[in-house]
């Protein structure tokens, strides 16, 4: 009797993606190996680490983030197609996965990413792992997009958020997906009108905006940081209003796709008071994905155990070009 494959959706959300981290932690200590993994931005991230063997050094990398150090990792790029060049997480990423290539991994990855004008959802499963990996993390505006076979591709989440419908079309027979951004939008309603006797605050002019920078560039780095990191009361910024429009496209998108192809276990985090850039708090993300794949683990168990039981072929394979 053939083995049914398990597939492992790892969905975008930024920072809070280390919370995947303590979700595969959970699910390798009760036993259930993915065979199949598929990652979309930060989930590919993780994905990749895991497949590869080195998701303990990305744990480690991960738990010693601080605000400092994770301000280091920001090149900011003023000149390009993105925010931030993003060749130091490179770097990062080239000094634990080296010169790996997909096909070669156990379990069998792929990485989801948005090709520039086609909107094109890419299948990345050949070439390059680090490649791949920036490709689907690439957020529009923040790092610069990523050329591979004569593409150029940005963050996978644009068009697959929680990637279940890849862990299907690669054979998987029952899929655990991991919804980072669960609660972050709430369900999203409709305001009919406004009150006409409530008038709008006036927005107070952010005059640190329009600070020279010092010759060194110091003014406009700690002007970009507060952008993506600060919290005030003010306008929202330049950055923050993209990363949440970003958010809200991300959200709906899931909620249409997951509706139409919804995965066997779902595991949603409630994140909401993470920020998108809160990567120095991975003791706490980690903690909590842990805990929340522990309350599924035996409802999983038994599900997979039927699952295999009902098996009796393999179900083809789709192959990705």
């Amino acid at each position: 009797m053939a083995r049914a494959k398990i597939g492992l959706a790892l969905g975008g959300g930024a920072a809070r993606g280390w919370a995947h981290i303590g979700v595969i932690k959970a699910l390798t200590k009760a036993g259930i190996r993915p065979d199949i993994i598929v990652g979309t931005s930060i989930g590919a991230v993780v994905g990749s680490c895991h497949a590869a063997g080195e998701l303990e050094a990305l744990e480690d990398f991960a738990r010693a983030l601080t605000r400092r150090r994770v301000f280091g990792y920001l090149d900011f790029n003023f000149a390009g197609t993105g925010l931030i060049n993003g060749q130091r997480l490179c770097d990062r990423l080239e000094q634990e996965l080296g010169d790996t290539n997909i096909e070669d991994l156990d379990p069998r990855f792929t990485a989801v990413a948005t090709e520039i004008g086609s909107g094109h959802e890419i299948w990345l499963s050949r070439g390059r792992l680090v490649d791949a990996v920036r490709a689907s993390y690439a957020l529009p505006g923040i790092f610069r997009p990523v050329k591979i076979n004569g593409r150029w591709l940005f963050d996978g989440a644009l068009v697959n958020p929680i990637p279940v419908s890849v862990c299907r079309a690669l054979g998987a027979r029952y899929v655990i997906a991991v919804n980072l951004n669960f609660d972050v939008c709430g369900r999203g309603t409709v305001v009919p009108h406004c009150d006409p006797d409530v008038m709008p605050e006036p927005i107070e002019p952010e005059l640190e905006a329009v600070v020279p920078p010092a010759k060194n560039g110091r003014s406009v780095r700690q002007l970009l940081t507060r952008q993506l990191f600060g919290e005030s009361e003010a306008a929202p910024g330049i950055s923050k209003v993209m990363v949440e429009a970003f958010n809200i496209v991300q959200d709906r998108i899931a909620r249409s796709r997951l509706a139409g192809d919804p995965p066997d276990a779902m595991i949603n985090l409630r994140l909401s008071e993470i920020g998108l850039f809160d990567f120095h708090r991975a003791d706490e993300l980690i903690a909590r994905g842990e805990a929340a794949a522990r309350r599924q683990i035996e409802d999983m168990r038994r599900e997979i155990d039927a699952r295999r039981a009902g098996v009796g072929h393999e179900v083809g394979m789709v192959e990705v070009v």
